[in-house]
């Protein structure tokens, strides 16, 4: 006999009569709210058009409108999104590439002229249209349904749609005839809607395709610069750090073999000494091979191999971590080394004296990790330095990285790398 094990149950996507009635009912709401938004946008656009010259007050508004605007934008890509179970990637705000104040306005004045932001806001525009249009059809339907029964009450004339007037006789035709052509009207325009949102919000295959081979190649170059990155550091660890120590290990074995005979006890202090920096030299090949490779995460993931980072840092840290499940190797290294890199930066420079980390994996499937240190701030990606191995590395496993260290401090870092890459 043979076991069968269940299947979890497919969503069941919304049939196209129910999918039709969402998507009036939700241009009717646009229609009713879309005047409040355009209200508030335009009210921003004018503040910021006339107190810019009032000591750069209209900047402020400015900031605000581009805000708003993407928050709508938002609002609509997640409506259609659902809508028509288009499972789009949900709008983002623009990262940062540099750090501070100046990364921060680079970031704002790409994302006022994004080309995804406003595509969406053109279509939250004509969706709030079709909507008003829909209103009024649908009012024109009701009054179309009243008037054919005119002939039970009223003689003469009637008042019909949009301000006409019908003979009494010809009232039902006018009617019937006035509940379908809205009616018609109204499935039309919720049908135009859907042709409207895929060419403007839905990426085509070329642009898919476009965009894969750009992400690729930013992981690939990513991938090499951060092999380099870590290359480098490895021999500069190597040539600073145990190199020098096991030299002085060997010059002091000569000295003591030299002294052996005639002087014993020198002799025998030598080899003590030798002993210590051997075993110092090997703790710092050990270290040197963790930072290659954290066997403990394969061992036991990534809250245990935090834990074990955490116990042998410098600086007090508070470690928050939760995860249901666990990610790919990839991703778990990407996030293990980010951290690792940032507690050493906040030990050797910052002078810091705590640091909290805080690692979750979200529901959208993306490791998500941030680390904060109190220290005097000032940090900036240097070629080669610890930080752009963070960001090429994060950049490889198809990730983002985000660095907020103002003069003074705190510093902070946040990574996000999908749990499948």
């Amino acid at each position: 006999m043979t076991n069968q094990t269940a299947q979890p149950a497919a969503p069941v996507a919304a049939r196209p009569p129910v999918r039709l009635l969402l998507t009036i009912l939700q241009l009717i709401a646009l229609g009713v709210l879309g005047s409040i938004t355009f209200g508030i946008l335009s009210g921003l656009f004018a503040a910021s058009i006339a107190l810019v010259f009032v000591f750069g007050i209209g900047l402020i508004f400015f900031v605000g409108l581009v805000y708003a605007m993407f928050g709508v934008a938002w609002f609509e890509v997640a409506r259609v999104s659902s809508l028509y179970e288009l499972n789009l990637p949900a709008l983002r705000w623009r990262p940062r590439t540099r750090p501070g104040f100046g990364g921060w306005v680079r970031a704002l004045g790409r994302q006022a002229v994004d080309g995804s932001m406003w595509r969406a806001l053109a279509n939250f525009v004509l969706a709030c249209i079709a909507g008003a249009l829909i209103l009024r059809l649908f009012w024109g339907m009701i009054w179309s349904a009243i008037i054919a029964f005119a002939p039970l009450a009223i003689d003469g004339t009637v008042d019909g749609p949009y301000g006409s007037e019908i003979l009494v006789e010809w009232a039902p035709l006018f009617g019937i005839l006035g509940v379908v052509i809205s009616a018609a009207a109204i499935i039309g325009l919720a049908l135009l809607h859907r042709v409207i949102t895929r060419a403007l919000i839905v990426p085509s295959r070329e642009a898919e395709l476009t965009e894969q081979v750009r992400t690729t190649s930013a992981q690939r170059e990513g991938a090499v610069r951060a092999a380099d990155v870590e290359r480098t550091r490895i021999e500069r660890d190597l040539h600073d750090g145990v190199q020098p120590r096991l030299v002085s290990v060997g010059m002091t074995l000569g000295l003591a073999q030299q002294k052996i005979d005639d002087d014993p006890a020198k002799a025998k202090e030598l080899i003590s000494e030798a002993h210590t920096s051997t075993k110092a030299a090997i703790t710092e090949l050990r270290q040197l091979a963790r930072g290659i490779h954290a066997s403990v995460l394969d061992d036991r993931g990534l809250d245990a191999a935090l834990s074990a980072l955490a116990g042998r840092s410098h600086i007090p840290v508070h470690l928050d971590v939760r995860m249901d499940g666990r990610c790919s190797r990839d991703a778990e290294a990407a996030v293990y080394f980010a951290i690792a890199e940032s507690l050493t930066n906040a030990a050797k420079h910052s002078r810091a004296s705590d640091c909290r980390v805080i690692v979750r994996r979200r529901e959208n499937g993306v490791l998500w990790a941030r680390v904060e240190d109190n220290g005097m701030g000032g940090a900036q990606i240097q070629p080669g330095g610890g930080l752009d191995g963070i960001s090429n590395r994060v950049l490889a496993a198809g990730g983002t990285f985000r660095l907020d260290s103002p003069q003074g401090g705190p510093t902070s870092l946040e990574v996000s790398v999908p749990c499948a890459s």
